[in-house]
């Protein structure tokens, strides 16, 4: 059994701002790096063969402060595993791409969900693969994944649908979901996994969506 674990990076001053951040670098702020500090915290009581992360600051150095506390190397960097990238609306608020960009209106540049899936999915798989490869006394081998909010919810919606991922719900910085490789593909084992201790969640504040364009939409 080979298990990955994703967490999204920690706040942002634009994620405080509720600005769309995509392909933008940007970088952890205080809150962020506790929040980070927090879910390292928590997957401690679980031991990791590595960690990886999108090379996105924010993602990359959420790995690093989880590598950190579980006495791990820094996260070897997987571009496939960047955030999605939203073109023109990146850097806008809510109001601001409601105003610019109509419902139905395209917004130039941004990535489309099976443009996203088609380089996440192959990627996770890999990382997961690899991982099997290691033997810890008979244990599968577990990896986390410092990633994004919208990496996280469209592979969740595409292994487990909406029946877990109901319309609205956040996912929150720093929040850890857990999955399984079987039979070559993904399965999710916990969306917002407690790691056991359901009341040591680390975080508890809701945002909604994490921005304007990451609504269902046929893309």
């Amino acid at each position: 059994m080979t298990l990955l674990y994703l967490v999204r990076h920690g706040e942002t001053d634009w994620n405080r701002a509720r600005r769309i951040q995509g392909a933008t670098d940007i970088p952890l702020n205080d809150l962020g790096r506790a929040q980070a500090a927090e879910a390292g915290d928590l997957l401690a009581r679980r031991s990791f063969d590595r960690v990886v992360a999108s090379p996105l600051s924010r993602a990359a150095e959420t790995g690093s402060i989880i590598a950190a506390r579980l006495g791990l190397p820094a996260p070897e960097l997987v571009p496939a595993v960047a955030e999605r990238r939203y073109g023109d609306a990146e850097g806008l608020t809510g109001s601001e791409v409601e105003r610019r960009f109509p419902a139905g209106t395209p917004v130039p540049g941004r990535e489309g969900r099976r443009e996203l899936l088609a380089r996440v999915l192959p990627a996770l798989v890999e990382i997961a693969r690899s991982a099997g490869d290691v033997d810890d006394g008979g244990a599968a081998g577990r990896v986390v994944v410092a990633t994004h909010g919208a990496v996280i919810r469209a592979v969740v919606t595409h292994v487990a649908g909406d029946d877990v991922l109901h319309l609205g719900t956040p996912i929150r910085n720093g929040s850890v979901h857990s999955f399984e490789l079987l039979d070559g593909a993904l399965v999710l084992r916990e969306f917002d996994d407690p790691i056991e201790v359901e009341s040591e969640r680390a975080g508890t504040s809701s945002l909604g969506w994490q921005n304007a364009l990451e609504r269902p939409a046929a893309d």
